[in-house]
């Protein structure tokens, strides 16, 4: 399984994986809507075959290609494919013709199949079995099934003329023309899906509008474009305005952690989108206590998903709340969101929400009251391990190798608290209530003493990646502790240590930092959050880097972060990339290595896409 070899597209819930010839084959293929994959085969046959001379995909929402039957070094014959997707479904428009001097018969086959699984299926979480009922008559075929909560899914095939065969799973057509001949033929595919209310979408032409101010460096202008281009495809447009799903494939959904993240890197530009993850996450906030999808009062969730398990409780996507990081995230997306538009509005209209937030960061959140946030972890195959950004069940250990046991209390987490407090501060000074305002003063300062005290490490020159249940501190070099720059929770006098440490050749891989470093005892340079380069977490610690005033060392964090951009060859940040050290020229090498792939990552991934904002910005 190699995602970068994968062709995208996306419309709003719907999105389609192919393959390179942009075929749906199997594997993790398909085309998807709200966590259910309609189809799993979707794939053109000629006879006699064809060779694809080229694809082209000139936004995210749809790709031609051409394909030809060559002769002698001729065009005898030409296909012209035109692929839409929409907001569920899509339509397949190819255009035949013979351009050589003979008469020309092409036979096009199109094998089609579903399944409807849920995306957790996909993914290899079980199976269910499931009948499905077939239907295909004159230019129309169907395939539906009704699942256990008695909703119906189904995929409906139009033809744009009757095929010469049709079968449950197969339209056969055959083309004689005439040299200089042209035909047509077009097929529709319509998905019924779980309800969610969608709003009207935006287009791509108003959403690159909004970013013409930006100051893009020399030779970064594509690299712009391409991450403008996805984030527009990776909007989700909901009744409460948009908001960016986390990525493709697995996380086409609304993800707490990373709406929040992606919303905050994208003001001033698109706040809209940041005003739409604020009024959603609001909506969707706990209001009860339930063990199966971790939720409490107050807290904000995790993710949302549609599909057949989490809708019939099989999964506890419906929304789960197995995350400690996003209910102070909540918070301080509304206070970027604040200052970007200097408006108050949206602050006293989520006034329940963020008061409601506090009160379980000060409690619920808190459950020993020792001050700092923390999770356990849920049970094996009844939620997440890891409850943080890191969210890889091997990616907290000791010095030792040994993983953290009990209730962990993560560091980065701790410098979105001291930042939401900051914020409750501001919003009740800005709303005329000094004294509360003074109360969340005291309490985000109290926390960012008592922080350094526990967490910071002399001898590395570092502060420790959590705190185990025993109060133990993680002693091993990490990402997360560069993280706290952004938020603003490192005391000023010990911030120059850290940023020297953060650069030491076994954080910084020249690519970004690394998020476990090279000497400790679980490192691995492909693995998913111990060693590894996230580029959207170098991308924030390049937000702290300037935030302390390291304006030098921000740039170098951004330049190597484009750099690897421009060595994709999709011009994509993908989701992650190998911990190995950044190789240059050399006797055997023209030019420089791109950084060794991660194979399932994401792409295109949103918090990645936002980080070429957002470092172009700084």
């Amino acid at each position: 399984m190699d995602f970068s070899k994968n062709i995208v597209l996306k419309e709003n819930y719907t999105f389609l994986v192919a393959n390179a010839d942009a075929q749906v084959t199997g594997g993790e293929r398909g085309l998807y809507n709200r966590d259910t994959r309609f189809l799993s085969r979707y794939h053109w046959h000629f006879s006699p075959p064809l060779q694809v001379l080229l694809l082209h995909s000139p936004q995210p929402d749809r790709l031609s290609a051409h394909h030809a039957l060559l002769e002698h070094q001729q065009q005898h014959v030409a296909v012209n494919r035109e692929l839409r997707l929409n907001d569920g479904g899509l339509v397949d428009r190819l255009t035949i013709e013979a351009t050589g001097l003979e008469r020309q018969v092409l036979t096009l086959e199109l094998e089609f199949d579903g399944d409807f699984a849920d995306l957790f299926e996909v993914r290899g979480w079980g199976s269910l079995e499931r009948q499905f009922e077939r239907e295909a008559e004159g230019c129309w075929a169907r395939l539906s099934y009704r699942a256990a909560d008695g909703f119906e899914s189904a995929v409906e095939m139009r033809f744009s003329e009757s095929p010469e065969r049709l079968e449950d799973s197969r339209a056969r057509f055959t083309v004689a023309l005439e040299p200089g001949d042209r035909r047509v033929i077009e097929v529709e595919v319509r998905l019924t899906s779980p309800p969610e209310q969608s709003a009207p979408a935006l287009s791509y032409a108003d959403w690159r509008k909004q970013f013409q101010g930006l100051a893009v460096p020399p030779g970064r202008q594509a690299l712009m474009q391409r991450a403008i281009d996805d984030l527009r495809a990776l909007l989700l447009f909901t009744q409460d305005g948009p908001l960016p799903a986390a990525g493709i494939p697995w996380f086409v959904a609304a993800f707490g952690r990373d709406a929040l993240l992606t919303s905050a890197m994208l003001l001033p530009w698109a706040p809209q989108v940041a005003e739409g993850a604020l009024r959603y996450l609001a909506r969707h906030q706990g209001t009860t206590f339930e063990s199966f999808r971790a939720e409490a009062p107050g807290k904000i969730m995790h993710e949302l998903r549609f599909g057949e398990l989490s809708r019939t409780h099989r999964a506890p996507h419906s929304p789960y709340y197995g995350t400690v990081d996003a209910t102070a995230l909540f918070i301080v997306l509304l206070k970027h969101y604040r200052r970007a538009t200097g408006r108050l509005g949206l602050v006293r209209d989520l006034q329940p929400q963020w008061e409601a937030a506090l009160t379980w960061m000060q409690g619920d959140g808190d459950p020993d009251g020792d001050g700092f946030l923390e999770f356990t972890a849920a049970e094996p195959g009844k939620g997440l391990i890891v409850q943080s950004w890191k969210d890889s069940a091997d990616s907290m250990s000791h010095s030792d190798g040994t993983l953290a046991e009990g209730s962990l209390a993560v560091s980065e987490v701790q410098g979105y608290a001291y930042e939401a407090y900051s914020a409750a501060a501001e919003f009740y000074k800005a709303l005329g209530q000094e004294s509360r305002a003074e109360h969340w003063h005291v309490i985000a300062r109290d926390l960012q003493s008592r922080f350094h005290e526990t967490f910071w490490i002399e001898e590395l020159g570092t502060y420790a990646m959590a705190l185990d249940g025993a109060k133990r501190p993680l002693a091993v070099h990490n990402s997360n502790a560069g993280q706290l720059l952004w938020s603003g929770i490192v005391l000023k006098e010990v911030a120059p240590r850290l940023v020297e440490t953060l650069f030491t050749r076994e954080n910084w891989s020249g690519w970004g930092f690394r998020t476990l470093g090279s000497a400790e005892v679980r490192y691995n340079p492909v693995s998913y959050h111990n060693g590894s380069v996230w580029p959207h977490d170098s991308a924030l610690i390049a937000g702290g880097l300037t935030r302390y005033g390291f304006r030098r060392e921000a740039a170098r964090v951004r330049e190597a972060l484009l750099d690897l951009a421009h060595s994709q060859p999709d011009l994509r940040l993908p989701e992650l990339v190998a911990g190995y050290e950044r190789t240059g020229f050399s006797e055997f090498l023209s030019e420089a290595a791109p950084p060794v792939p991660y194979p399932v990552a994401c792409r295109p991934q949103a918090w990645d896409a936002a980080a070429v904002i957002y470092l172009i910005g700084l």
